[in-house]
């Protein structure tokens, strides 16, 4: 016979699998919220809307969007990594969560170690934009502009430190570019002053700037993924135009509290997928600028730890900190 200590450890081990298995089973046995540390309206915001009111339909369960701005998404972020370890508290994030590192130091959570990863959603490439009167068409036409001196170049961007003033800067060091950065609050306003001509350029997420390329109103010097964006695919990518490696763009992703049970990321993982799958969700994303995308958790737990080193060595390398 089996000693009494190792029949107990069996059945404790046995009552555990079952448990864990009736646990993934029934989740979500109540409404899920999806936390957004950004306001409304953002890619962020627009993804966790479409992947809730999908999943709220498949699983028959609430799945509620709370938008939670503040201090470039660490507030919301925060919330999450407090959060129990269930899966009814998710977060809906976006790269800038490993750029806040390079920029302001050290933060009150471990990108890595607080949260668990759960997958990739999407993603929105960079864009270099120009208002028609700069005399150039690609970045290397715009490095002779600033090497003639002949003009005075300035740049706008999304805010200092934000992923799109990092791809600037690598740009700039990449080609000689000699340009100002001008910091605006957002994106929005960036991109009003390009195309009044009160800038002569600016680095927006691309698909704010891709409907006033198709008017004429702005020229697309180049994007920052390796493949062209579907919005402006006449545009040839910076790799194409020599400055490779450069594949830098906005990704999004979800994530859960730390140890959150495989088994429930699972049933997360096969009902977003299937939400990301419909048709419909995918030309709304696509309109909204938003690329989605297939990665799994191990991808994105990868992209995490890549992105945390490369933004800290560019933040190093091109002097960029927080106001």
């Amino acid at each position: 016979m089996l000693p009494r200590i190792v029949l107990s450890l069996a059945l404790s081990f046995l009552q555990a699998a079952l448990a864990s298995s009736v646990f993934a089973q029934a989740y979500p046995a109540r409404a899920v919220r999806i936390i957004v540390p950004y306001g409304s309206g953002g890619g962020s915001d627009i993804l966790a809307r479409q992947i809730g009111a999908g999943l709220q339909t498949l699983w028959g369960q609430g799945v509620v969007v709370d938008n939670r701005p503040g201090a470039s998404g660490n507030i919301g972020t925060e919330a999450v990594v407090r959060a129990p370890a269930d899966g009814y508290t998710l977060l809906l994030q976006n790269s800038t969560m490993v750029v806040n590192p390079a920029v302001a130091g050290r933060l009150n959570y471990d990108p890595e170690k607080d949260l668990t990863p759960i997958m990739l959603l999407g993603l929105t490439p960079i864009g270099l934009f120009a208002h028609p009167g700069v005399d150039a068409r690609t970045v290397r036409e715009l490095a002779g502009v600033s090497r003639s001196g002949n003009a005075a170049l300035s740049y706008g961007s999304c805010g200092i430190g934000t992923p799109q003033h990092f791809v600037m800067e690598l740009v700039k060091q990449k080609t000689g570019i000699a340009a100002v950065h001008a910091a605006y609050k957002g994106c929005a306003p960036g991109l009003t002053d390009v195309v009044a001509g009160q800038i002569p350029l600016a680095i927006l997420s691309a698909n704010l700037g891709a409907p006033y390329v198709k008017t004429g109103k702005l020229r697309a010097l180049g994007v920052s993924t390796a493949a062209r964006y579907e919005l402006m695919a006449e545009v040839p990518t910076f790799e194409e135009q020599g400055l490779a490696p450069l594949d830098f763009s906005i990704w999004y992703a979800l994530m859960g509290p730390a140890r959150l049970p495989p088994e429930v990321v699972a049933r997360i993982v096969a009902g977003t997928q299937q939400v990301l799958a419909d048709p419909g969700v995918r030309a709304r994303l696509s309109n909204a600028g938003v690329e989605p995308m297939k990665g799994t958790a191990a991808d994105l737990a990868k992209l995490i730890r890549d992105d945390l080193l490369r933004y800290q060595q560019l933040a190093r390398s091109a002097n960029i900190k927080a106001e």
